[in-house]
């Protein structure tokens, strides 16, 4: 065999063992298919603000119960998907809001996810401790006799920061003039057989309840306009504590 023919041999073998490598290569796997479907995303619900006539429709009982429900939904994580962008528009030709909600000043209550309400639904008032003064009854007589709500909610909660200092009597500032307006939820808590103070989770839970009945039986005494709204059946008012752990909202009905 000469030189020659050994040489385009060997190329010839050579390009059979590239090309052999090339087809097994660009041959198609056969592999799981790993894809994972995108998780379909609700769209906004295309809410209307609500009107006049809606808010003339309303009782005191379906707010509540419309409230209520809401709790629920936010509670299950099954908040309504909304439009806010729209909602915000719409609400700048006037407000109608369904209720009056007094909170306290926490940082991790968000009333309007709380009870799944959009923009135009509620009034909303935060002070510290949820107590009562002037300005927020002025705000409830507003909300109430002014612009028609039908319910007003004095919303307490668990592990209140303002409960547990006027427990101490804690004297800083203004904030021992807003305490003393909770200290009487403190003195009326003090059958209470076990330890009294702001560490017992127990006796703070206590303070903080008979606390919105405090503040409700001042909105009665203190407002002769909404005390009228009450005893004609056109407003309800009523108590509400919010459970910091589980987000779940028990009202006093």
């Amino acid at each position: 065999m000469n030189s020659n023919f050994k040489y385009c041999y060997g190329l010839a073998a050579v390009l059979m063992i590239i090309f052999s490598c090339n087809t097994v290569q660009d041959k198609p796997k056969e592999v799981a298919d790993t894809t994972v479907a995108p998780q379909a995303i609700p769209m906004p619900v295309k809410e209307t603000v609500i009107t006049a006539e809606q808010q003339k429709a309303l009782t005191p009982d379906t707010v509540l119960f419309s409230l209520k429900n809401g709790n629920v939904r936010f509670v299950n994580n099954n908040v309504t998907a909304r439009d806010h962008s729209s909602l915000v528009r719409n609400a700048s030709f006037g407000q109608f809001p369904k209720a009056v909600i007094l909170s306290c000043l926490d940082s991790r209550i968000p009333v309007e996810d709380v009870f799944d309400k959009g923009i135009g639904d509620i009034f909303v008032a935060r002070v510290a401790g949820n107590i009562i003064n002037d300005d927020i009854l002025a705000s409830m007589e507003f909300g109430c006799k002014v612009s028609g709500a039908k319910l007003i909610v004095v919303l307490g909660h668990s592990s209140c920061g303002a409960v547990k200092a006027a427990i101490d009597n804690v004297k800083l500032g203004n904030i021992t003039t807003l305490l003393n307006k909770i200290r009487p939820a403190v003195i009326k808590s003090q059958n209470y057989a076990d330890e009294k103070t702001s560490k017992n989770p127990v006796f703070t839970d206590l303070v903080s309840r008979n606390n919105v009945l405090n503040s409700i039986e001042m909105i009665k005494t203190k407002s002769p306009i909404l005390k009228q709204m009450l005893e004609n059946g056109e407003i309800k008012i009523v108590g509400a504590y919010y459970d910091m752990k589980t987000g779940a909202v028990t009202f006093t009905q």
